[in-house]
């Protein structure tokens, strides 16, 4: 089997530096590309995105960054939109919008579930990442964003698609919105941290009748008496338990160690809440 085009993308390595960006505006605003893409505007198009999302609740939260792009699906509904061979998938994977054939073929841009294909109002055509085939083929082993991302949030690889499912096994690599049944080629490390919620808390107990951070104590997470998941407090106090469901319901948590333990119950709704300080006795 043919060796295919793949994009591994670690969110949690991204710290929104937006370099991948720059990279591809300088890659294709104002750039003509015969047979893979026409230039791209230099204002409204954003080919290569980073969304943010922000967990948690004080004085626990943090903000992560998901560069997003077209995903160059195996199953490509911009493809079965398209008349007259004007998106293309080709041997090795990567999606081709033919700019001259594309041309006046809106219907291209609203049959992506992903929102990454942009109109250019001023050319008439449909516009996408072409994942840097140009560069590709004439001998790069590494998209431009890849090459310029001081973080290592990407990783540019060429597997037959047996083996690349077996490396998303390894590694844990997810691609979104798999209910759609697209079969992206761009996969994720750490989607959780974009889809899903966590719990934090603080633990303390009392030392000569003061209340001190309580390092090392055992937390468990349980629903409907199953345990869930476990976590050990850090130097102060606390603790942090992810990958839980959005809206999955009623919880009970217990922490304790050597002075006591503490329990309480929570719903978790769509965000990730903090429980505050839960006291040992």
């Amino acid at each position: 089997m043919a060796k295919k085009w793949n994009l591994i993308v670690d969110i949690e390595r991204c710290d929104n530096c937006r370099s991948c960006y720059i990279a591809v505006k300088d890659e294709h605003a104002g750039n003509d590309f015969p047979g893979y893409a026409a230039a791209q505007p230099a204002q409204g198009h954003h080919w290569l995105d980073i969304r943010r999302k922000e967990r948690g609740a004080y004085p626990l939260v943090e903000a992560n960054f998901q560069p997003v792009m077209c995903k160059h699906c195996d199953d490509a509904p911009c493809m079965k939109a398209a008349r007259d061979g004007a998106v293309q998938k080709r041997v090795d994977g990567i999606v081709i919008i033919d700019p001259v054939k594309a041309k006046g073929q809106k219907q291209i841009v609203d049959a992506c579930p992903y929102g990454a294909v942009w109109w250019n109002e001023e050319t008439q055509i449909p516009q996408h990442w072409i994942f840097d085939a140009h560069l590709l083929d004439s001998g790069w082993d590494k998209v431009r964003a890849e090459q310029a991302c001081p973080t290592n949030v990407f990783r540019t690889i060429r597997l037959e698609d047996a083996e690349m499912q077996r490396l998303a096994e390894q590694e844990g690599l997810e691609v979104e919105r798999p209910e759609l049944g697209t079969r992206p080629r761009v996969y994720y490390k750490n989607l959780h941290l974009m889809t899903q919620c966590f719990v934090g808390g603080t633990v303390v107990h009392r030392v000569g009748g003061v209340e001190e951070c309580a390092p090392g104590a055992h937390v468990v997470l349980r629903q409907a008496g199953r345990e869930v998941a476990r976590a050990t407090t850090d130097t102060f106090g606390e603790f942090k338990i992810d990958r839980l469901p959005p809206g999955s319901g009623r919880y009970e948590l217990e922490a304790s160690g050597p002075s006591g333990r503490a329990t309480t119950a929570f719903d978790l709704g769509t965000e990730s809440p903090y429980l505050g300080v839960l006291t040992l006795s």
